[in-house]
């Protein structure tokens, strides 16, 4: 199965035959966007702009209809914010959060990677000490890389080990720092106040540097992963998302519920388990491929 293949066979169902552009096409449309994640209120939200464009420019066929859908879904995801990384300090750091079994660990080695690549000098802070072996994880993320990184032992103060990783990246001439944090559920008040101290780290040890706050979202999630946006949001801020599992299994309708409904750009999709797994995520080809 290829990307996005089960939210495209959703909604090219709807598109299949020739018929009126009327109630019964919008309930139908309404009804899988439902089904593909989109969420019931942005579903309906999308419908309705959906039918003003049409109604506006005399739009009569299937065709027409889906014209003007891509184009309304391409501006849903580009209102969303800027997709770009900002990392023009030295050092600058990536913060990345989101709940256990996500894939932020493996995320981290594809995204140190990626920068590698880009010739930056990449240094990764092992900011996970409550999960056992997450440290161990992560070093042969960083080997596979070609990386740097920072650790300390098993049950330590994560807070800490973001502190070592800035003093070492500031004593190394690092470019980014990228920290792991530990999966922790969106509704624990105590493991985001957690995460609240390591924000507070970095704002008094990197005045001024680059900072982006990634949230990686499983993309199977479904509709709680708005709620898991909307409270690490809170917690720390969120400057993008990380959509994983986007390998065919996924219906990936919550890239546009997230857009629609807080206004949070996703920067990169996760396509599978290798390190050259990761992309930068390009709104028009999803919205070409889904429509």
């Amino acid at each position: 199965m290829g990307l996005f293949d089960k939210l495209r066979g959703k909604l090219s169902g709807v598109f299949s035959h020739e018929g009126k552009v009327d109630d019964a096409f919008y309930d139908e449309l309404e009804e899988s966007l439902i089904a593909s994640d989109v969420g019931a209120s942005a579903s309906a939200d999308i419908v309705e702009r959906l039918r003003a464009v049409c109604r506006k420019n005399g739009y009569k066929t299937h065709d027409q209809a889906r014209e003007a859908l891509r184009e309304l879904l391409a501006d849903i995801l580009d209102s969303a914010g800027d997709r770009a990384l900002h990392l023009s300090t030295s050092p600058s750091i990536i913060l990345v959060i989101g709940v256990n079994g996500v894939g932020k660990t493996t995320t981290i080695g594809k995204l140190a990677k990626l920068l590698a690549n880009r010739r930056k000098r990449v240094l990764l802070c092992a900011g996970d000490t409550f999960r056992a072996a997450a440290a161990d994880q992560l070093e042969i993320w960083a080997n596979r890389a070609g990386v740097e990184l920072v650790r300390q032992h098993e049950g330590a103060d994560p807070a800490s080990v973001v502190f070592d990783a800035i003093n070492a990246a500031k004593a190394r001439g690092v470019d980014v720092i990228i920290c792991d944090t530990a999966g922790r559920l969106h509704n624990k008040q105590n493991l985001m106040n957690e995460l609240n101290k390591i924000s507070r780290v970095i704002d008094r040890e990197l005045p001024g540097a680059h900072r982006e706050n990634l949230l990686v979202l499983d993309a199977t999630t479904g509709q709680n992963g708005l709620l898991q946006v909307r409270s690490f949001a809170q917690a720390v801020g969120t400057t993008g998302l990380v959509l994983t599992k986007l390998d065919g299994s996924a219906k990936g309708g919550i890239v546009i519920a997230v857009a629609e409904t807080l206004k949070i750009p996703v920067k990169f999709i996760g396509l599978g388990e290798q390190i050259g797994d990761l992309r930068e995520f390009d709104p028009s080809v999803f919205v070409e491929e889904l429509v």
